[in-house]
């Protein structure tokens, strides 16, 4: 018979077991959490792609010298077979040569179930879209104002 000496101090077959279970609730744990980190990575890549496209597509725009051009829009083929169709509201403010535009831009890639979309509104000091009748009429109205203002 096999004799066990009671000095020597071993693992049980339970601890071994709970051991082993503690390091593969780890293992998992720590898998989830970097495959996650590999998605976020992969979304912040694809969001700083989308950002330099829409930086192309807006320059189209603003290199537009027609407004009705610029407000009818336009397509812009892209790396990767994708596409950048783009189009622009533009009204008009109340200071000469100065445009309240509102950006609309749709990025498609085949294989994308929905376009990656982005709007956008920001201020344009552009004379080439300005009529020259209200042009000269914003300007007159302008140097009414300050003259007002620096007579009081």
């Amino acid at each position: 018979m096999f004799r066990i000496n009671p000095r020597v101090r071993a693992f049980t077959l339970i601890e071994v077991l709970v051991s082993l279970a503690i390091f593969a609730v780890a293992a998992v744990v720590l898998g989830a959490t970097y495959v996650n980190l590999l998605e976020n990575y992969a979304a912040v890549s694809r969001r700083q792609e989308h950002e330099q496209e829409l930086r192309l597509a807006r320059a189209q725009l603003l290199g537009e010298p027609d407004r009705r051009r610029g407000e009818e829009g336009g397509t812009l083929d892209l790396p990767g077979n994708r596409t950048a169709f783009w189009r622009a509201s533009i009204r008009e403010t109340g200071v000469a040569d100065l445009f309240r535009v509102g950006f609309h831009c749709e990025i498609r890639a085949p294989g994308l179930a929905a376009p990656w979309m982005r709007e956008e509104i920001f201020m344009l000091l552009r004379p080439t879209w300005s009529d020259p009748a209200v042009r000269n009429k914003l300007r007159a109205a302008s140097q009414q104002r300050l003259a007002q203002q620096e007579s009081r």
